[in-house]
């Protein structure tokens, strides 16, 4: 597997040519070993695997003018009325087997729940043997920008198929819990975020211009950031740059509201069951204080 994989979205007019049979191949896979994102060297003996009892989940095409989405998306069967949303942000991996089973944990509990595939037009995680390819190739290449975009898409589409626009939550992993942080500063809509060890400070480019630690005072939604201890890759330090950045955006209520939780021995990526820095404690803790957070504030 290597960098050939990569659309040339340019010389398409900005349309992607990843398939819908690609997509499928990362979120319908039957079985353990299928489905997870290799190059996470996933440990399949406690992956949490949550069944579709009570529960409809599979595979959309979003499609709202030039803009054409893949999401997984999951929603209860048997429910009544507008349904609460929660748009779920991946890492780096894209969305993966683990990612469709967390929309699956939601619409048990109600939700309409959506993982859009934000990677759509840079290519295909899966296809790609390392994580710096990934960042380099995938990650670089999709703007916060188009990526905001999307998430609005979504939420239209939502909006469209039973959900209630005053009832989105928004959560995300890694990658995704940098883009909750951005989500709560851009879009109205979101009523509350819960982001999972997602970066606060960083370098700008141009599709980068702004991270979250610059955006503490034009939040809208109040952020629940859960972190590790022990995590390698985002210091401490850089969660205390976002508490003093929340501190000082006075007269923001969001940002008075937004709180973390820092689990002292926990390392990076400690609520992802496929892979071996789960952490079984902190990401079982983590997930009610998420159900609790978004409670809280009405999603």
């Amino acid at each position: 597997m290597g960098q050939d994989h990569i659309t040339d979205i340019e010389a398409l007019g900005g349309h992607s040519t990843r398939s819908r049979r690609e997509f499928l191949r990362n979120t319908s896979a039957i079985g353990m070993g299928l489905g997870f994102a290799s190059v996470a060297q996933p440990t399949f003996a406690q992956v949490i695997q949550t069944d579709f009892v009570g529960i409809k989940a599979g595979e959309e095409t979003i499609v709202d003018g030039d803009t054409e989405l893949f999401a997984y998306v999951a929603r209860p069967t048997n429910a009544s009325g507008a349904l609460p949303v929660v748009v779920i942000a991946s890492e780096i991996f894209g969305v993966h087997e683990h990612i469709a089973d967390i929309a699956r944990r939601f619409a048990k509990l109600g939700y309409l729940a959506i993982a859009p595939e934000f990677f759509t037009r840079a290519g295909d995680p899966s296809a790609l043997g390392t994580m710096a390819e990934i960042v380099s190739q995938i990650v670089s290449k999709t703007p916060d920008k188009q990526v905001m975009s999307d998430i609005e898409v979504a939420i239209k589409w939502a909006s469209a198929h039973g959900g209630d626009l005053k009832r989105i939550g928004m959560t995300g992993f890694c990658w995704g819990g940098r883009i909750t942080w951005l989500a709560c500063a851009n879009i109205p809509q979101i009523r509350a975020g819960v982001a999972w060890y997602g970066r606060l400070v960083g370098d700008k480019s141009d599709n980068f211009p702004q991270h979250p630690v610059d955006l503490a005072d034009k939040l809208t939604a109040p952020v629940l950031g859960l972190y590790g201890g022990k995590d390698t890759g985002i210091g401490l330090d850089t969660v205390d740059k976002m508490k003093a950045a929340l501190s000082a955006a006075t007269g923001n209520q969001a940002a008075a509201q937004s709180r973390f939780e820092i689990y002292p021995d926990a390392p990076h990526a400690f609520h992802a069951d496929y892979r071996a820095t789960y952490q079984p404690g902190p990401a079982k803790d983590g997930w009610e204080k998420c159900l609790q957070w978004f409670k809280k504030n009405g999603v």
